[in-house]
């Protein structure tokens, strides 16, 4: 007998259609599991054996073969686990059901037959919809995370005995509630950090307010213990709220990565990611034998934080610089080729030099101009040409910290950064661009032009601060931006003079 139960897998962070095709012939003995499975799927076939015993059910004693169509698609993970055991029971007329037909199956089976939750059901879910499913069976505990999906059924179960008894007509159907994005969007979790615990730092709040603003990339330098981390964890509290293209991007990232929790729809706050600086180069960018997305792409639509960024490899870091300009990440194997989103904003610190006071008010450095230089060229020129916005953070004395002076909320810097953002919306409405930062070198002629009197100013200053020439775009870039948060139409010479302070590190 053959029967075909439909199922999906991961290719990136989008799923393609799979068939699971069982066939029962009398013939023969044993389980045979084809169309190129991974060892987590040829271990299923004891985990369906201990499910059917203790579930009531039993492996026939025939010749059942599974195949997982198309055969030459590499299938991965535990998901295939409820759709192989329907399929058999189905097959062997264990059950018998009307529902499969427009139906889809996920889920990993434990021993006992309870049904464990598994990675990337989102994309699965949204495949279904688009191949015109009507229902998906899934575990429980991924029930809110397909539930954000409109237009169809999602049946959570526990057990494979519920799934059949389902489908059998012995338990009704009971699909979970759709869950609105507009009523998860006003029940998100606020940050718990806010840049109203920042004494003082005017001049770095003001940077991180332009570099949400325009979507910039920025760095931070200072000695120990003067707020650089403080200030970089604040920095998703004033970026814009994600839209619901965003979410949904950002959510099928995660649970790709199985990074979801079971109580969890979509993502509706930007994330925020601090690798180690041990991080490997696979952990960053993404990838590995069974590929993953990697910190660059856990970032998308939010923060990458590297704190002492010159204590990453070299290598590692390297890595940073094609997504950096493309904002999305394609990585080839001899195996397979997945293309992931890297739309982030970098966000670095770094000590001026080894011991960390260069410069300092009070303590004094014992590092030689050599050791400082040294420790400063660990970051590569073409790395730091893709960083827009470079801040001296200078320590808060113990005056200005003991003073209750009230300091600017994120809310009331967010309000700012979302009217500039607006305004960027409209400028690039029929372009596949969002920001300022986003701009190419024909966009920023067109939609950043400078007068005279802005021409003559950055040539000065380009010649008198011996600024480099990869500097130039990033200036007019970041006085857009600054333009932007006044509602400016034009940019005019004062914008130019405060994008030209944030190139410190590109003066000699």
């Amino acid at each position: 007998m053959f029967i075909k139960v439909h199922t999906g897998a991961l290719s990136g962070i989008e799923a393609v259609d799979v068939s699971v095709e069982v066939n029962v012939a009398g013939g023969g003995l044993g389980l045979y599991l084809v169309g190129l499975p991974d060892n987590t799927i040829k271990e299923s076939e004891q985990r369906i054996a201990a499910a059917f015993e203790n579930s009531g059910y039993r492996m026939l004693a025939k010749k059942i073969v599974v195949n997982l169509a198309p055969a030459d698609l590499r299938k991965e993970g535990s998901l295939y686990d409820l759709p192989i055991a329907i399929g058999i029971l189905e097959a062997t007329e264990q059950i018998t059901t009307t529902l499969l037909d427009d139906s889809m199956f996920i889920g990993e089976l434990s021993l006992n037959g309870r049904l464990r939750p598994v990675k990337g059901v989102l994309p699965l879910v949204v495949m279904a919809r688009q191949r015109g499913l009507k229902r998906v069976f899934l575990p429980e505990e991924n029930v809110r995370e397909g539930a954000v999906v409109e237009g169809i059924d999602i049946i959570g179960a526990g057990s494979l005995i519920e799934v059949c008894h389902m489908l059998s007509g012995n338990m009704e159907l009971h699909p979970a509630d759709h869950i609105a994005i507009g009523e998860q969007q006003e029940a998100a979790e606020e940050y718990h950090e806010d840049f109203a615990d920042v004494k003082g730092q005017t001049y770095v709040k003001r940077a991180l307010e332009i570099a949400a603003a325009g979507g910039h990339n920025i760095i931070m330098i200072g000695s120990p213990g003067s707020g650089k981390t403080m200030l970089a964890r604040r920095l998703p509290s004033i970026m814009p709220p994600m839209t619901i293209d965003e979410a949904m991007e950002t959510t099928k990232i995660h649970s790709v990565a199985g990074k979801i929790g079971a109580h969890r729809g979509l993502m509706l706050m930007r994330p925020f990611r601090s690798p180690h600086h041990l991080t490997s180069q696979v952990a960053l960018i993404g990838g590995g034998q069974s590929p993953q997305p990697g910190e660059v792409s856990l970032a998308n639509n939010g923060v990458l934080f590297l704190d002492e960024m010159p204590e990453f490899g070299r290598n590692v870091l390297e890595v940073l610089r094609q997504p950096l300009e493309d904002r999305h990440i394609t990585i080839s194997r001899a195996k397979y080729t997945v293309d992931y989103p890297a739309n982030f904003t970098l966000v670095a610190s770094m000590n001026p030099c080894p011991c960390g006071y260069y410069n300092h008010p009070t303590k004094p450095c014992s590092c030689s101009a050599a050791a400082v230089h040294r420790y400063k060229s660990h970051i590569s020129g073409p790395l730091m040409d893709r960083i827009d916005i470079h801040v001296e953070v200078v320590p808060v004395s113990i005056g200005e910290l003991s003073k209750p002076t009230r300091e600017e909320t994120s809310a009331e810097v967010r309000a700012r950064v979302v009217a500039a953002r607006n305004i960027q919306l409209e400028r690039f409405r029929d372009l596949d661009i969002h920001c300022n930062a986003m701009m190419n070198s024909a966009m920023l002629r067109h939609f950043a032009p400078l007068d005279n009197r802005c021409s003559s100013l950055l040539e000065r200053a380009m010649t008198r601060l011996n600024l480099s020439a990869r500097a130039y775009d990033r200036i007019i870039k970041v006085a857009r931006t600054i333009a932007d948060l006044e509602a400016a139409p034009d940019i005019l010479p004062q914008h130019i003079s405060e994008a030209i302070g944030y190139r410190s590190l590109d003066r000699e």
